[in-house]
């Protein structure tokens, strides 16, 4: 009974989670003041009706095949790596041994979901915004292995539901600081966001993105808004305790911290601008890569 209770709970998490995400992107634009009138907590259902009656265009001879898995793909992965994030004790649906690489796994499928995104229009601005993703999208998966690692060192174990256990004393963004700020970096980068959108950026007119309209479009938006949802679990799981806390049950705790960390996404997505591509690898190599390492490296001191 808990797993199927523990999907009724991630359904709903993804769902909730990814209006709220909309309705927070809005209310940021409008603070900025690039929002249209309206209400703010309507405004995505009246975006996902427009987008969802715009007439469907095509590209000379594109791949529909990838075209279409490329949502389907990229929704499942948020699907399938928020699986082994548990909502209690006992309240997971999938509780492997080995659930970080689980994860990490989805992390790295991201990466092909985007390029078939890209490819499949057999357009040159998606092309580019394909290749884009995967020069920049390669080299920050490594911060995520790193830092999750670090995070797992303590439990000395791989199974999410045992890193949790193991932060009841201290949550893992007190006892390594540095490794919740890296990995909401890869929450930017999963998510197309920020200074890490090289796939959908605007310098390319929507990128993999600039010939999809009607309900190719709106799977492709739900896709990256469910993704965002699945990454802000999995880090408030993984560095903020996850279901542990005082008075509230435990997936209540687990949604707090979860919307938590969607409010600091959304936050940082209107903060900082994209840079060009070079200089943000040179970023990644030469600073990122090295902060992360060190990371590890304090961990793996810590739990000698």
């Amino acid at each position: 009974m808990s797993p199927v209770l523990a999907f009724l709970m991630l359904t709903g998490l993804v769902a909730a989670g990814s209006y709220i995400t909309a309705v927070l992107d809005r209310a940021a634009a409008g603070a900025l003041g690039a929002a249209g009138g309206g209400s703010t907590f309507l405004a995505p259902l009246r975006t996902a009706a427009a987008t969802l009656a715009t007439q469907r265009i095509t590209t000379e001879r594109p791949d529909a095949l990838l075209w279409f898995l490329a949502p389907v793909s990229y929704l499942a992965l948020a699907l399938i790596g928020l699986t082994v994030v548990p909502f209690g004790p006992s309240l997971v649906v999938t509780d492997l041994s080995s659930g970080i690489v689980v994860w990490g796994m989805c992390e790295s499928l991201v990466v092909i979901a985007v390029f078939m995104h890209g490819w499949a229009a057999n357009s040159p601005l998606a092309l580019i915004g394909a290749y884009r993703y995967v020069a920049i999208g390669l080299p920050v998966m490594l911060i995520s292995m790193f830092v999750l690692i670090a995070a797992a060192l303590p439990a000395q174990s791989l199974a999410v539901t045992d890193i949790v256990a193991s932060q009841e004393d201290v949550w893992n963004v007190a006892r390594q600081p540095l490794g919740l700020p890296l990995f909401l970096l890869l929450g930017l980068s999963l998510t197309l966001r920020g200074p890490f959108d090289y796939a959908d950026s605007p310098d390319l007119c929507g990128g993999t993105t600039v010939e999809v309209s009607g309900p190719g479009r709106a799977a492709w938006q739900l896709a990256r808004l469910a993704m965002l949802v699945s990454f802000s679990a999995m880090a408030a799981t993984v560095f903020l305790g996850g279901y542990l806390g005082p008075w509230l049950p435990g997936p209540v705790w687990v949604v707090l911290k979860t919307l938590l960390l969607l409010a600091v996404l959304v936050v940082l997505d209107k903060l900082f601008a994209l840079m060009p591509p070079s200089r943000m690898l040179t970023l990644v190599w030469v600073v990122l890569l090295p902060l992360a390492f060190l990371d590890l490296v304090i961990a793996g001191i810590e739990a000698l």
